[in-house]
């Protein structure tokens, strides 16, 4: 525990030092681009919805357990056993599957978001655990512990990072250049800590809820892939075509041993 202690203490030191030097508060990695050739906004009169569910075939594996015992300010904020968000089903219903519009968009242009996602290191949790945001939206990066939590993201497209907090309360901004699905997050302090986010250049996407319900709105006439994505199971697609002001409803079934095959 001597060890451990002495060790955290230089890491945090280290990582306070990184982000003074980076001003501790934006990590920017954004560029402005003009819209392109023929681009045209969504007209909402004739758009339509994709809604659904996603639900799991099959027994669940058993979510890891998690041991926070190395970090006392963990224990005190979790007096219960905690374990892994890998696999949330409830009466066959998969939550926490990033689904979003693959392809078939076109030309559309979008108005990017101002109010920022965000992040909070929690409980010694991520939260939200999966989510979804825009290229160049602000990334609002929290610590609400007082303990020290770092966010290391392992983009491939993206630019990566690794931010430290060692204080309570402290607030870091990112954003991303360009769209990808998924980025994980993890934190090297506490090995358990992990999320995903999807970053999207376009708003279709939902995180599906503890009822494995997703809703896609104001989708424009087209024919469209959907996927669904989910950090275990992998990614199953779907072709739909809405017509004007058309809703659809779908279902995406995962295999408990992998993703069902769909036409």
């Amino acid at each position: 525990m001597r060890l451990r202690n002495v060790w955290v203490g230089a890491f945090a030191l280290a990582l306070a030092a990184t982000v003074a030097a980076c001003g501790g508060k934006q990590e920017t990695s954004s560029t402005s681009a003009e819209p392109p050739p023929g681009a045209t906004k969504v007209d909402a009169a004739t758009a339509g919805e994709v809604s659904g569910t996603v639900a799991l075939d099959g027994a669940a594996p058993m979510n890891e357990p998690i041991k926070m015992n190395a970090d006392p300010v963990c224990v005190t904020k979790n007096t219960t056993p905690q374990f892994q968000e890998t696999y949330q089903v409830a009466d066959g219903k998969l939550a926490n599957v990033f689904v979003y519009i693959k392809d078939g968009l076109g030309n559309y242009i979008y108005d990017t978001p101002t109010e920022p996602a965000t992040i909070d290191q929690m409980n010694c949790r991520y939260h939200p655990h999966v989510f979804g945001m825009r290229v160049n939206q602000p990334l609002q990066i929290i610590n609400s512990d007082p303990t020290l939590h770092n966010i290391h993201a392992l983009p491939k497209s993206n630019k990566e990072f690794n931010n430290g907090q060692p204080i309570q309360g402290m607030k870091m901004t990112h954003t991303w250049e360009t769209k990808e699905v998924m980025v994980p997050f993890k934190c090297d302090v506490h090995g358990w800590m992990n999320a995903y986010v999807g970053v999207l250049d376009h708003p279709y996407f939902s995180v599906t809820s503890k009822d494995g319900k997703f809703d896609l709105k104001t989708v424009p006439p087209g024919t469209y892939t959907i996927e669904a994505w989910h950090e275990k199971l992998g990614a199953m697609t779907q072709s739909v075509t809405l017509g004007p002001k058309e809703t659809k409803e779908i279902t995406f079934t995962f295999k408990a041993s992998g993703p069902a095959a769909t036409d």
